[in-house]
């Protein structure tokens, strides 16, 4: 039972998951700082750039449907501590990577790797923490990557003239390793919780889940606002502020570390508060629906340059701590038993769209500036195109539909 954990809980079964998140975002979002040297060092062009970021989003994505039915079967210790060591080779062979196909294998090794941080966390939140703890622990886990994405701004900036990006990348390799071990080690076994379903049975439930209006509803938007969203935050969120804000390297690094420090505030606030607004009647489908809203205001505000910069990256890291709760509300439309399912399936949507605007925008900006426009221009129309597509997939937030599962 949860409350069998509890006194020892926070190290034995939170922190070893805090700490799978913290890398997988971490590793989400290294490219977007040492962007410049990649593109240096291998003279990748745009599109270039955006497939070889993008990769992580592909695989992580294309992993998410087994993962989840592997979870159910063999539990979050067995599965996340055996990727997160496929997410420590795959660091290594990034950091030894010398052409673009070496680094998209070693990047997309990375992306399979670290695919089961944060379902594998929800999971075991699931199985060890008691209903009325879920928002919070969801909203503390999220603020461990958001942890790891503070990480990955100016702190790594600091760090790139002493260890070069091929260094960072074998300090992160250790790391992984590290993670893997106390995963093992620390988390209890989960024998008890596996799952009976033949795998006939679940592939069945997965198709079912896919075709239901319940969760198309979803869909759409965790594709193109929790996507689009890694997206600018891993990749680019950089280009956009040296070339249409015109800062350096250091000063985007900086704008994109208060990005992510919006991003913590915001993860601590849902954390600290998820229950209380629970009790007062706001659900995770009111968060979506508010936060999504707000967060295309905010953005095209950065795209007419409205306002200070500096505070429009903030709220956006802020806004997008609601980007969590998609699994939540889409998992109230179905039976409890079929969480993981639901979970896995609403993040592959998440990824496909981050993998989709990450490489589509390079393309874009490859055929906009190829075809004579400038590099902030053809920046500024890639992105308002992002918008459009935003707007259109906020719409169906708001209608109602019938929910067959728990009420939350």
């Amino acid at each position: 039972m949860a409350s069998s954990y509890r006194p020892r809980a926070w190290v034995t079964i939170f922190l070893p998951f805090a700490l799978g998140y913290y890398l997988s975002y971490l590793l989400r979002t290294v490219n977007a700082v040492i962007s410049p040297d990649l593109t240096r060092d291998l003279a990748l062009s745009a599109a270039d750039l955006g497939l070889l970021t993008s990769a992580y989003f592909l695989v992580f994505g294309l992993a998410q449907i087994p993962l989840g039915i592997a979870l159910d079967r063999y539990g979050p210790r067995r599965v996340e501590g055996g990727l997160l060591v496929l997410a420590a080779l795959g660091a290594a062979g990034f950091a030894l990577g010398e052409s673009l196909p070496e680094l998209i294998v070693a990047r997309g090794l990375i992306g399979l790797g670290v695919s089961a941080c944060l379902m594998a966390g929800l999971k075991g939140f699931a199985m060890w923490y008691p209903p009325e703890r879920q928002s919070s622990m969801t909203g503390f886990i999220m603020a461990a990557g958001a942890l790891g994405a503070l990480t990955a701004s100016a702190p790594l900036e600091a760090l790139l003239p002493m260890l070069g990006w091929r260094g960072v990348f074998w300090v992160i390799a250790v790391i992984a390793a590290a993670t893997a071990l106390f995963v093992f080690l620390s988390i209890p076994d989960e024998a008890e919780h596996a799952s009976k379903d033949s795998l006939g049975e679940a592939l069945r439930s997965v198709g079912h889940i896919f075709a239901s209006p319940a969760f198309l509803r979803f869909a759409g938007a965790a594709a193109f606002f929790t996507g689009g969203f890694m997206a600018l935050q891993s990749l680019w969120a950089v280009p956009w502020l040296m070339n249409v804000n015109g800062l350096s390297l250091a000063q985007a690094a900086r704008y994109l570390m208060a990005l992510n420090v919006g991003m913590l505030v915001g993860q601590l606030a849902i954390g600290f508060l998820g229950t209380r607004l629970a009790r007062r009647g706001v659900r995770p489908v009111h968060l979506l629906q508010g936060g999504f809203a707000a967060m295309l205001v905010v953005e095209v505000a950065i795209l007419f340059d409205v306002g200070a910069a500096a505070l429009l990256w903030f709220l956006i890291g802020v806004l997008s701590a609601v980007n969590a709760q998609a699994y939540l509300a889409t998992a109230t439309h179905f039976p409890k038993e079929v969480f993981g399912r639901v979970s896995t399936a609403i993040n592959l949507m998440s990824f496909a769209g981050a993998f989709g605007v990450q490489w589509g925008m390079g393309v874009a900006l490859d055929a906009l500036q190829g075809g004579g426009m400038s590099v902030p221009a053809s920046l500024a129309a890639a992105f308002a195109g992002l918008l459009v597509v935003q707007a259109a997939t906020l719409v169906p937030l708001f209608r109602r539909v019938r929910q067959v599962g728990q009420k939350g």
